[in-house]
């Protein structure tokens, strides 16, 4: 019996029911994030604890397209993701409700301001309904306007960062919103605190753009160093960086190394490995994670379909993380 199976006999019929769940072969029905029912009409995000959302725009990258691609291949992969996370026990289905709230509609594909404008717009519905959003890129620069929604109700967030580059390079071709620098208007307007910021992965031929991170105190990792610190290190710090206030979790696929994630916007050899980054995501447990995303998943570059899956094994685990938390709020009373 699969997990799934086991997962369907312990679920009451009139909670089955109540949201419509089936539990079909994986291979069958209509892909939605993590299985997750589709509520794409916010009048239904009422009673939903975590939102999973597309965000099909790939217009601020400065090499290689193909993550507007990203939401849809990776809902694909997301059916075949189990109920359970094998190591923690976590069930992230049964602590919270969450739904797949859809894509972001992007109009001005062809106008990169407006279409950060309108990427924004949205998440602020999303955080007025009390959501906390979950999301699949996408290029690097939808974190920008999603950390500003977020943070009108939190103040500035901590973040803990996986990638292979900064992000916090000035502006390129006449644009700050490119993938390349988020993080760095992320923090001029107030949204992001850099102090309660860690970077981990960093590596490549871009280190000459991040002397911003440096300059305003984030915490930067890079990737010679994690080897050299170890796993647990890495985790120790990371949770003294971002310490117990509002943390959101964004991770670029291209953190890992391009053996398992072939299928990306700006590859970076001799990055850290799937293993790995599952056991750093999971030695978040407990903090107070917000929001999260996993970004630069570029189907066109990888046929397999191994960046898909990976990146969705990474979005499962910032599910369980955002899962735990709503759990311990609602059991201490919070909202």
């Amino acid at each position: 019996m699969s997990d799934d199976d086991k997962h369907a006999a312990s679920v009451p019929d009139e909670r089955r029911a109540a949201w419509g769940e089936k539990y079909l072969p994986r291979y069958s029905g209509v892909a939605t994030f993590l299985r997750r029912p589709l509520l794409e009409d916010d009048k239904d995000w009422a009673d939903i604890d975590i939102g999973l959302i597309g965000v099909p725009f790939d217009g601020a990258v400065t090499n290689r397209p193909g993550a507007r691609h990203g939401p849809r291949h990776l809902r694909d992969q997301s059916t075949l993701m189990g109920a359970q996370n094998h190591q923690t026990g976590v069930r992230p289905h049964d602590l919270a409700k969450a739904a797949d709230l859809g894509d972001v509609y992007i109009e001005g594909v062809y106008e990169l301001d407006r279409a950060i404008g309108e990427i924004e717009a949205f998440y602020d519905r999303v955080c007025a309904a009390g959501v906390a959003p979950l999301s699949a890129g996408g290029d690097h620069s939808i974190t920008l306007p999603i950390m500003r929604a977020l943070s009108k109700k939190t103040g500035p967030l901590g973040m803990v960062h996986f990638d292979a580059h900064c992000d916090t390079g000035p502006e390129l071709f006449g644009h700050k919103h490119h993938h390349g620098g988020p993080f760095r208007w992320a923090v001029e307007e107030g949204a992001l605190d850099p102090k309660r910021t860690i970077q981990i992965g960093i590596r490549g031929p871009a280190e000459p753009l991040w002397a911003y991170s440096y300059e305003h105190g984030m915490t930067v990792i890079h990737i010679e160093e994690l080897y050299a610190m170890g796993l647990p290190a890495v985790i120790a710090k990371a949770r003294e960086v971002v310490g117990d206030a509002p943390t959101y979790v964004s991770f670029d696929v291209d953190g890992l190394d391009p053996v398992y994630a072939p299928g990306t916007g700006t590859p970076e050899v001799g990055g850290f490995n799937t293993y790995e980054a599952m056991q750093m995501l999971r030695g978040l447990r407990g903090l107070d994670i917000v929001g999260g995303d996993v970004v630069e998943v570029s189907p066109p570059f990888d046929p397999s379909g191994v960046t898909g899956l990976n990146g969705v094994q990474m979005l499962f685990e910032i599910m369980c993380l955002m899962a735990e938390r709503v759990a311990g709020r609602k059991d201490a009373g919070g909202a």
